[in-house]
């Protein structure tokens, strides 16, 4: 399929600065992928379209200060935008680096505090993209809360609020450089509601990595080569996924992030073929922890995911070809039909004012 359908037109005004408060009253566009058929809610009515015996299933990753200034030894400033660990110290890291000149061997100073000395870093590989691979004189995950900012995505400009609203109130393992954007919408008090309806709550873990945001550069989908993220799906959380789905009940994705999560845990955690094998009836999921690199494009047949929640994403996204592929699955005949109700949705979200991208309302596919 070509990247260009895709693609879809979306003014600023649509791009959401501020996020909804309290978190729960965001709207909530419901999409039945089956008809095409469009509720519109607001996200604390999400209890009246999940039941009891139902499993939410949410990444509970946490954004790290990922934004830090440093400077040359000729006291020219630059910024160093961390992106993923290489080394469980955390002394070596891949990094976007903004400064001119910074070859393998240059050498850099991260700006600390008044009351200690500059930590030492220094570039020992640039690849083709111009990612850098950088190591520091400390490990840096215990220097992060004093040193970092928390990034926020781009596209937003304008928001002087408090960092932490760009937390889940689940996020607890740090690790990712953007938020798990679906799980924002979530309060304290809706899933305790939800529990009191039967609805069970667990968590796995993907660390979010930067290329989620970029659009696909190549001209047909299949030649995009895929991000890889760190994820974990415990041992516990898969017995209870298996045992859920034996009783009948329906695995609901918190996000894209938990949707890459699950699939892998079906299909590449086990050794399974994506594209060709069959579900497994009784064990949905299996216990991982590592690198994902699972492109979800139509085509891709679900294994783990039922309903999924989330919100609305970039144009030419690998995020909007993962939901395209899952509202496909209710059109197995019809590879493209999931494209073309998601972008009808998508417009008829645009008419109905809703607001997009990270600090914007969500989805319910069903």
């Amino acid at each position: 399929m070509k990247t260009s359908l895709f693609d879809y037109s979306l003014s600023a005004s649509f791009i959401a600065q501020q996020p909804a408060e309290p978190r729960d009253s965001s709207r909530l566009l419901v999409l039945d992928r089956s008809s095409g058929a469009i509720e519109h809610r607001r996200f604390s009515d999400i209890h009246e379209y999940l039941r009891s015996g139902d499993l939410l299933i949410a990444n509970d990753s946490r954004v790290i200060p990922a934004r830090l200034h440093a400077r040359k030894p000729t006291g020219g400033k630059v910024e160093v935008f961390l992106l993923r660990r290489l080394e469980q110290s955390g002394e070596t890291w891949e990094c976007l680096v903004k400064g001119r000149g910074l070859t393998e061997g240059s050498q850099l100073f991260v700006e600390a505090g008044a009351n200690r000395d500059s930590i030492h870093a220094l570039v020992t590989g640039v690849d083709e993209t111009g990612i850098r691979t950088v190591r520091f004189s400390v490990p840096l995950l215990e220097e992060l809360q004093e040193l970092g900012e928390i990034p926020l995505p781009p596209y937003i400009t304008e928001y002087t609020g408090d960092r932490e609203r760009y937390q889940t109130v689940f996020s607890r393992q740090e690790g990712s450089v953007a938020a798990p954007t679906a799980g924002l919408h979530f309060t304290p008090e809706l899933l305790i509601d939800l529990r009191r309806t039967g609805v069970q709550f667990d968590m796995v873990t993907l660390h979010v990595g930067l290329d989620t945001f970029q659009p696909v550069a190549s001209e047909d989908i299949e030649d995009h080569v895929i991000h890889t993220e760190w994820a974990e799906l415990p041992r516990d959380v898969a017995r209870r996924i298996n045992d859920v789905t034996l009783q009948g009940g329906r695995i609901v994705a918190v996000g894209t992030t938990s949707v890459r999560t699950l699939e892998w845990s079906s299909t590449g955690a086990q050794g399974i073929d994506p594209y060709d094998a069959q579900a497994c009836p009784w064990q949905r999921t299996a216990a991982f922890a590592g690198p994902v690199d699972l492109f979800i494009r139509p085509g891709y047949r679900f294994r783990a995911v039922d309903v999924l929640i989330t919100n609305f994403h970039l144009p030419r996204s690998s995020l909007l070809m993962l939901v395209s592929a899952f509202v496909a699955q209710a059109h197995p005949q019809d590879i493209d039909a999931g494209r073309r109700i998601l972008l009808q949705a998508y417009e008829e979200a645009k008419r109905e004012g809703y607001r997009f991208f990270s600090f914007g309302d969500a989805m319910l596919i069903i």
